[in-house]
């Protein structure tokens, strides 16, 4: 999901931990009050975020995100975001190392990249209270004197199951994830490769399937072209770059595989109607 060279501020979950333990694989926080991040940055762990009660913004990957009461935020590791909240803000947060992350993975029955698709997600009042108990019960137990390790995992494992079942009762589109493991494939090819490979041929032979099958379920599926598909990932890392590494457009051209500044700009424009140089000294 996240390249290590990339050249991004990336926050370690350690760096959020105030107490002498360095191996943490859960903090919890209260997000009590208004509270901005304005510099954008990514972590390399995963994030939950139970609001309930906010007016603000949070942008996740450059995805703009109005918050409300009874909202759920997912950030995965990553992912560039930042926020700004107001005075009511009344939040729960929950920061999970990568290593816990990965083995809750099964925990998740949808492929990521359908999560990635619902990052924000307004829950029922039944479904909020259930996790409300759970993150409520996890601050207790880290309160204990010796922590129950296995009794905070199982928990959290209970809020990852939990979040599987409010993303089915609140979008009518995972089916077609779940009886489609060809595109969970290639989006996650794509991730993989889309510095070095930009077309659909290459990920259509990695599938053993043709390239215009590969397009037909893309379309099918997510609405999408193959070659969109490949394209819209380029475009995201373009931006992650440009927006918050110290890296200069022409190290970025090379860094994402264009030919030369040219066609990676005539890339750029076609797909936000600004120069790569336009939309880096935007605010």
């Amino acid at each position: 999901m996240d390249h290590p060279n990339d050249n991004f501020p990336i926050f370690d979950l350690q760096q959020f931990h105030e107490g002498n333990i360095t191996d943490r694989d859960l903090l919890f926080h209260e997000l009590i009050g208004s509270r901005e991040i304005s510099e954008p940055h990514k972590h390399d762990f995963f994030m939950l975020l139970l609001f309930q009660e906010s007016e603000g913004t949070h942008t996740i990957d450059f995805d703009h995100f109005v918050l409300n009461k009874n909202q759920l935020h997912l950030v995965f590791p990553g992912q560039v975001h930042q926020w700004q909240m107001d005075d009511s803000t009344n939040a729960l947060q929950l920061m999970i190392s990568r290593n816990w992350f990965e083995t809750l993975i099964p925990a998740l029955r949808f492929p990521i990249s359908y999560y990635l698709k619902h990052l924000v997600i307004d829950v029922s009042e039944v479904n909020f209270q259930s996790l409300l108990i759970e993150f409520k019960e996890i601050a207790g137990n880290l309160r204990d004197e010796t922590i129950l390790w296995e009794l905070v995992y199982a928990r959290v494992k209970v809020i990852t199951l939990l979040i599987s079942k409010i993303v089915q009762d609140n979008f009518d589109d995972y089916e077609a994830y779940q009886n489609n493991p060809i595109i969970a494939k290639f989006v996650q090819l794509i991730d993989e490769w889309y510095k070095s490979e930009k077309s659909v041929a290459f990920y259509a032979e990695r599938l053993n399937i043709s390239a215009n099958y590969l397009n037909v379920l893309s379309n099918r599926v997510l609405q999408k072209s193959a070659s969109f598909l490949i394209q819209e990932r380029i475009l995201l890392e373009a931006k992650r770059l440009l927006k918050i590494s110290d890296k200069t457009i022409k190290a970025i051209v090379f860094d994402l595989g264009f030919y030369d500044n040219a066609s990676f700009s005539k890339f750029f424009k076609s797909h936000t109607n600004m120069t790569p140089s336009q939309f880096k000294e935007q605010p």
